[in-house]
């Protein structure tokens, strides 16, 4: 099956499913920068604290219900492999009412949720202000936002990945123009910057929206309402995958919450350099997502299909072009690492630690690589708890790793966390090999 790494074909159905994918993330961490010189220029620096504080908040909220997207794109690229067109319709319907209802649950609960995270913040009495402010009108995107996650993962399942990507590019970019216009040409300061990312998020739901309307129809999808039933039938499926999706997400988030935390126990120099580090890790992350949705469309594909000779082509041509990028990340981090810490810190003190901590992330590439791709895999054969528990041998790992090397300071931080992506790696692969030796990829049991 190597012989198909010379079929232009392969390349191009990885690389036009990842590379979409990769350039809309790049938008992310663009549109923080911005959101930061916005705000970072207005008078106070309790502004900008608000901000930082209000939208962690918002976005760790609506990661950790990021199992729409991942359950919406593997439930239906097996619908589009086996050609079962009701099946995809439902799989939309079902996404797009459990999106509703966890919106609407979100905006009922966001002042208790509001209230018990300031009770626990140690942030002084403006920063609290302006961080409740801010999530106070952030929390109205919330109907947007995860519709969007379904519609996202709904078209990369149907194998289409550039409408995504500009459903991606033209939030972040509206949100970006309109931080500007609100924030420095209105002055409405916080309040502005909330309301930007409210307006960007219904923009971009009015565009998401009509791309899966152009599918629908290309396809002649049936109606909504004769699929509903169906799509609610189907609804604990979702709701088991999306529990242990939700499960394997927390404990990610606590994984690096921690390092966050304990790192800044370190000193000041220590957080600093970290906070570099963890940016070249965001790095990794944007590039490798790109495969992994890649991965993730392909196998529930050709899982649908029932076609083992399609997911091992997919898997062998996602593998190349992931490796492919990663050894090219691992040479650019190895030659001029020094180099890039050096444009994101003038600090002397900053650039020498994180120039010690460095080797690390030269390592980081290679190793965390086949954890995206097999949570690519699993998420396309619709198999959370494969994944849900991987991850929780990973954190074990991760604190175990930490608990017996603490004596080495910082080091010892980060060779938790390459041991955390190791485990993930491995856990994973140990499941795919039990799976793929018993052809259990093609039986799904949900």
């Amino acid at each position: 099956m190597w012989q198909s790494l010379t079929q232009r074909e392969l390349h191009w159905r990885v690389l036009s499913l990842a590379l979409p994918m990769v350039i809309s993330n790049i938008t992310v961490p663009l549109l923080g920068l911005v959101d930061a010189a916005v705000i970072g220029h207005l008078d106070h620096a309790w502004y900008l604290g608000g901000v930082a504080v209000g939208s962690t908040m918002i976005n760790v909220t609506f990661w950790l219900l990021g199992f729409l997207r991942m359950a919406t794109t593997g439930f239906t690229a097996q619908a589009y492999g086996a050609s079962d067109n009701r099946e995809l319709a439902a799989t939309f319907v079902r996404g797009a009412t459990l999106a509703c209802l966890l919106a609407v649950l979100l905006i009922a609960l966001h002042v208790p949720i509001l209230e018990g995270v300031m009770h626990f913040s140690d942030a002084s009495a403006e920063v609290k202000h302006y961080a409740s402010q801010y999530f106070s009108i952030r929390i109205f995107s919330a109907p947007a936002t995860l519709m969007n996650l379904v519609i996202m993962g709904w078209l990369l399942g149907a194998q289409n990945a550039r409408q995504p990507m500009w459903l991606l590019i033209v939030v972040n970019s509206a949100n970006i123009v309109l931080d500007l216009l609100f924030v420095v040409g209105l002055d409405m300061k916080v309040e502005g910057a909330a309301a930007a990312s409210v307006v960007a998020d219904y923009l971009g739901l009015m565009l998401g929206l009509y791309f899966v309307k152009g599918i629908w129809q290309s396809r002649q999808l049936p109606t909504v309402w004769s699929v509903f039933e169906r799509g609610l039938t189907g609804m604990s499926r979702l709701l088991k995958l999306n529990r242990d999706i939700f499960l394997r997400s927390l404990s990610l988030q606590l994984a690096f919450t921690f390092m966050t935390f304990q790192g800044a126990t370190l000193g000041d120099d220590i957080v600093a350099a970290n906070a570099v580090l963890m940016s070249f890790l965001m790095l990794i992350s944007f590039a490798m997502d790109g495969f992994a949705y890649a991965m993730e469309a392909m196998v529930g594909r050709a899982i649908g299909a029932q076609s083992k000779s399609e997911l091992l082509v997919s898997l062998i041509g996602s593998t190349f072009w992931s490796l492919v990028i990663c050894l090219a990340i691992t040479l650019a981090f190895g030659v001029a690492g020094h180099h890039i810490i050096a444009l994101i810190s003038d600090i002397e003190a900053v650039r020498d630690q994180a120039a010690r901590y460095l080797p690390w992330l030269v390592a980081m590439p290679l190793v965390s690589m086949w954890c995206f791709l097999l949570d690519g895999i699993f998420i396309g054969a619709t198999r959370g708890k494969d994944m849900r528990n991987g991850m929780f041998v990973a954190t074990a790992g991760f604190f175990a790793a930490w608990w017996l090397a603490q004596g080495w300071g910082n080091h010892a931080l980060w060779l938790a966390m390459l041991t955390f992506m190791a485990l993930r790696g491995l856990s994973l692969a140990v499941c795919f090999v039990y799976h793929w030796r018993r052809d259990s990829f093609f039986h799904v049991t949900h």
